[in-house]
């Protein structure tokens, strides 16, 4: 997912994005715990993608103080 997508969501559209990665994110480490993951790069990217919401939305909020 790249930021310049995640930056033209609302900002109401990207915390259902966020609890949408946050729940894929658990089942995805459910299953790597059952081992029943096989591609374990899921994690990574998922957890990599959250950071990147959480960013854009700090950054839209920050932009609706100034």
């Amino acid at each position: 997912m790249k930021a310049a997508t995640l930056r033209d969501m609302s900002v109401e559209e990207l915390r259902r994005k966020l609890a949408e990665l946050r729940e894929s994110l658990f089942n995805l480490k459910f299953q790597h715990a059952t081992g029943q993951l096989e591609n374990t790069a899921q994690l990574k990217r998922h957890k990599r993608d959250i950071a990147r919401v959480l960013t854009v939305l700090q950054e839209k909020q920050n932009v609706g103080e100034a």
